[in-house]
C-alpha cells in the first residue's frame, strides 16, 4: 500500500485496528470505540464521532476511510427478500440476501467473485471465478444491509411509539456465508469477516448464529475449528462419491471419507454438536429410495441433520427439481431413521435470489464454459446411464 493509499477500517479486526492507532500513540480502548462507531453505529464519517479527540479524528480523516462496495441495483421480491448486487470492482459484482422469518433475520453473504469449485447445479459456477474478496469486502456486504434495514425500521416506527417489534440491531440475527463462492478457499479474509461477525464490539453475532457453508475443503475446515469455529453446513449432495464426484467437482481432490472425518475434528470445536448437510433434490440423479439409504448410513457416521434443498432451475443447467412428492418421501425415509431433516423454503425466487440462483456479474479468469460448456448434462446422462 502506497504512503497516500486510505486505509479502509472497515476489514480491519480488534488486533490491526489496535495496531494502527497505537501507531499514532491511541490507547488500546480507541480501537474499540471506533469499532462500535463503525460496525455497531454504521458511522461513515469520523465527523460524527464525537466521542473522540478532534485531533484523532483528523488522523483519521487523513489516512482512513469508511467504505463498503458500492451497490448497483437492489431488488425486493413479493415475499419480502431483499438482494443487493454489490460492485467490488470495475469488473466484477457479488450478490447478497436478506431473507426475513418470523422468528429471524438471515443475512447470505458472498466470499468470492464467482466460484472455482463449478457444481453443474449452482449458476455462480457457470460465471466461473475471478477473485477473491477482501475482508472489506465480505463485511461491507453485512455493514449495508444493517444499515439499510435499521433506516427502515426507524423509519417504519415513526409517530408509533407503541408498536411491538425486534429492536434495529437485531434485525439481522443470522449470517450465512452462503452466497457467491466457497468461503474456505478465501480462507484468510473469510476468517477476517468471522471475528468481526462475533466480536462483541462489532456485530456481536453468537457462534451458533453464523454459518460458514463448504463443499468440503478438508484442511480449511481443520483450521477454521482451531481459529474461529462457527456453525458449519457442508454441501453434500450426493451419498456417495461416483456421484459426488460429478456434483461436487471438489470431491475429486477431497473424497467422502476425508470429509467425513473432518466433519467429526471440527465438532470437537463447534458451537453446535451437529454438522448440517447440505443436499439439493435433483429429480432421477440424486433422489432415489437407494440414494436416502446411503444417506441413513452416512449420517451413521457423523452427528448431523439434513437440509433438503429444492433445486432452483437456471437455463444452463440442463437439471431438474425433484417434484415436491418425491421430496416429502425421500425426507420422510430420512427421518423414519431418526434424522433431524427439514425442507429448505424457497425464497426470492421471483428475483433469482433463492438457493443457487446467485449470480452476480464476473470477469471469468478460469474459462470454465469454454473449457466444457455440457457438463452438467453430461452428468446427467452419466448417472441416467
Amino acid at each position: 500500500m502506497s504512503s497516500t493509499e486510505s486505509i479502509n477500517l472497515l476489514g480491519l479486526d480488534t488486533a490491526a485496528l489496535t495496531e494502527l492507532v497505537g501507531k499514532w500513540g491511541g490507547k488500546p480502548f480507541r480501537a474499540k470505540q471506533l469499532q462500535r462507531w463503525i460496525h455497531q453505529r454504521g458511522a461513515d464519517s469520523f465527523d460524527d464521532m464525537t466521542d473522540l479527540a478532534r485531533e484523532f479524528r483528523q488522523q483519521l480523516t487523513e489516512h482512513c476511510s469508511i467504505h463498503a462496495p458500492a451497490v448497483s441495483i437492489e431488488q425486493r421480491s413479493t415475499d419480502g427478500t431483499r438482494k443487493w448486487l454489490f460492485e467490488v470492482d470495475k469488473s466484477n459484482a457479488v450478490e447478497t440476501v436478506f431473507i426475513p422469518e418470523d422468528d429471524r433475520g438471515t443475512l447470505c453473504i458472498s466470499s468470492q467473485a464467482g466460484c472455482t469449485v463449478a457444481c453443474p447445479f449452482c449458476s455462480t459456477g457457470y460465471q466461473g471465478f475471478n477473485r477473491n474478496l477482501t475482508t472489506a469486502e465480505i463485511i461491507g456486504q453485512l455493514w449495508h444491509a444493517k444499515r439499510v434495514l435499521q433506516a427502515d425500521l426507524a423509519s417504519a416506527r415513526v409517530g408509533d411509539d407503541a408498536q411491538a417489534g425486534p429492536e434495529p440491531a437485531r434485525v439481522i440475527s443470522n449470517v450465512v456465508m452462503m452466497g457467491m463462492g466457497e468461503p474456505l478457499l478465501n480462507y484468510d479474509q473469510v476468517l477476517g469477516a468471522l471475528r468481526l461477525m462475533v466480536d462483541d464490539n462489532a456485530y456481536g453475532l453468537s457462534r451458533r448464529r453464523v454459518t460458514v457453508s463448504t463443499s468440503g475443503v478438508v484442511p480449511m475446515i481443520d483450521r477454521l475449528g482451531r481459529d474461529c469455529p462457527v456453525a458449519l453446513a457442508v454441501s453434500l449432495h450426493a451419498p456417495n462419491d461416483a456421484l459426488r464426484d460429478r456434483l461436487v467437482p471438489l470431491n475429486r481432490k477431497y473424497p467422502l471419507a476425508e470429509l467425513l472425518a473432518a466433519c467429526n475434528r471440527y465438532l470437537e470445536f463447534a458451537p453446535r454438536d451437529f454438522i448440517t448437510f447440505e443436499y439439493v433434490m435433483l429429480d432421477g440423479v440424486n433422489d432415489s429410495d437407494d440414494h436416502a439409504r446411503e444417506l441413513i448410513a452416512v449420517a451413521q457416521q457423523v452427528r448431523c441433520k439434513f437440509n433438503l434443498i429444492p433445486f432452483n432451475p437456471f437455463p444452463q443447467s440442463g437439471l431438474k427439481r425433484s417434484p415436491a412428492a418425491r421430496i416429502r418421501l425421500f425426507a420422510q425415509r430420512l427421518m423414519d431413521a431418526g434424522l433431524v431433516v427439514t425442507v429448505r423454503k424457497t425464497r426470492g425466487d421471483d428475483i433469482d435470489a433463492a438457493c443457487g440462483q446467485l449470480a452476480g456479474d464476473v470477469k471469468d479468469r478460469t474459462r470454465i464454459n469454454e473449457r466444457n460448456p455440457d457438463r452438467a448434462i453430461i452428468a446427467i446422462k452419466q448417472e441416467r446411464g
